[in-house]
């Protein structure tokens, strides 16, 4: 299991929709985050895209120079940028951050950002042009010289100097519950990515974006993101989980909704059909729970239980096919740690290579009584090659 974190570029804190116990996100925070994911173990970050967000391009190459083994997975933007000046980009952050970048393809599923950033083609269509766009963009990261018309896109001679270090190309990403999405991951994709619906609902998808690439010849890998709330109880998890959405109002509640009604986005209808806007039907599967998406757009259900229990879940989507997990957690610092202490010794990931033996306590832990590595007590109450210990002084009258 190779799993992911997330980048809250748009904004953190300790309840939804609400400015108390908010964060600003500024560099400071980001680097904080992103050290957090890099130490615990995390194997790359979602840097999220919009004009809600900070520009994730802009964000990963700050935050690169900062971490070691942490991949940065950003947003490409058919339409928005052309595939030429998309290759560049791509391969100068490759280069520069040593082959830790991997591109999530965006095509947009709110009409009111898609016609603000000069992009009025409806939901097909833009998959069509996204098609034409990787078409070109893959070719010429593979150093050819490219001539291409389509009904979207023209070019001619486009070409770049320098190649990225991951060849042919960093691995694209791409999501989306349409036939349309569906068809392009099938074709151009190497990681399909889905939103956490409930398992069936992820089989069924995985099936279908499946069968696709394989009329096509071709194999790909599949992804899921989602938010996780684990405790050390399920009781607690549960407690969290309703704090969580605790400074929430119904008129927030219902102008979110009626928002994303907006949106052309087929995986958004699918995230808010699974609540309905209702706050009594949030548990949608067993531990899954979609409070999240009642006011945040995109992934909007989080795993809530104890270490076991979440670790069961995403095993379960694991056997589904899934390889790569994107989680996140609010605030999205201490639930990095959280998450890499509670979930990851009870799931398949690659373990770090940290050199604890010059460390007495180990990974964890501070000396006890500034004295005593904690846990490598003998039964007898000594230290392994430890004096013994002294007998205890007894009072005359014995105790």
């Amino acid at each position: 299991m190779d799993i992911f974190w997330f980048i809250p570029t748009h904004g953190d804190g300790r309840f939804l929709g609400t400015a108390h116990g908010a964060r600003a996100v500024d560099l400071p925070y980001m680097h904080q985050i992103a050290i957090a994911a890099d130490s615990c173990g995390f194997g790359g970050v979602l840097l999220p895209t919009g004009k809600s967000c900070e520009d994730a391009w802009i964000v990963a190459a700050a935050l690169a120079p900062l971490t070691r083994r942490l991949r940065f997975l950003v947003a490409l933007r058919p339409g928005v940028i052309a595939p030429t000046t998309a290759a560049r980009m791509t391969a100068t952050l490759d280069r520069l951050s040593a082959g830790r970048v991997l591109l999530n393809v965006v095509t947009g599923g709110d009409p009111v950002e898609t016609e603000g950033d000069g992009v009025f083609l409806d939901h097909d269509a833009r998959y069509a042009a996204t098609t034409e766009f990787l078409s070109v963009y893959k070719r010429v990261l593979d150093g050819e010289t490219v001539d291409f018309r389509g009904n979207h896109l023209r070019v001619r001679g486009a070409k770049i100097l320098y190649s990225p270090v991951q060849r042919p190309h960093p691995p694209l990403y791409l999501g989306g519950s349409s036939p349309a999405a569906h068809e392009v991951a099938a074709r151009d994709a190497d990681v399909y990515l889905s939103w956490g619906e409930p398992p069936e609902a992820v089989a069924a998808k995985i099936a279908d974006v499946r069968a696709r690439a394989e009329r096509l010849g071709r194999t790909l890998r599949f992804g899921l993101r989602v938010h996780v709330i684990v405790r050390e109880t399920e009781s607690a998890a549960w407690a969290a989980a309703n704090e969580l959405i605790s400074h929430l109002d119904d008129a927030s509640i219902a102008a979110a909704q009626q928002a994303f009604a907006q949106f052309e986005s087929e995986g958004q209808r699918r995230m808010a059909a699974l609540h309905g806007g209702r706050r009594e039907r949030l548990e949608v599967s067993p531990n899954l729970w979609a409070g999240v998406g009642l006011v945040r757009g995109g992934a909007g259900t989080a795993l809530v239980g104890d270490p076991s229990t979440v670790a069961r879940r995403l095993l379960a989507y694991a056997d589904l096919g899934i390889e790569t997990f994107i989680l996140s957690g609010y605030p999205h610092l201490e639930e990095a740690h959280r998450v890499a202490e509670l979930l990851f010794p009870r799931l398949p990931v690659p373990r770090l290579d940290r050199p604890i033996h010059h460390n007495p306590t180990g990974p964890f832990g501070e000396m006890l009584a500034n004295r005593f590595p904690p846990g490598v007590f003998t039964p007898n109450g000594g230290l392994p090659g430890a004096e013994p210990t002294p007998p205890r002084a007894r009072r005359p009258d014995g105790g």
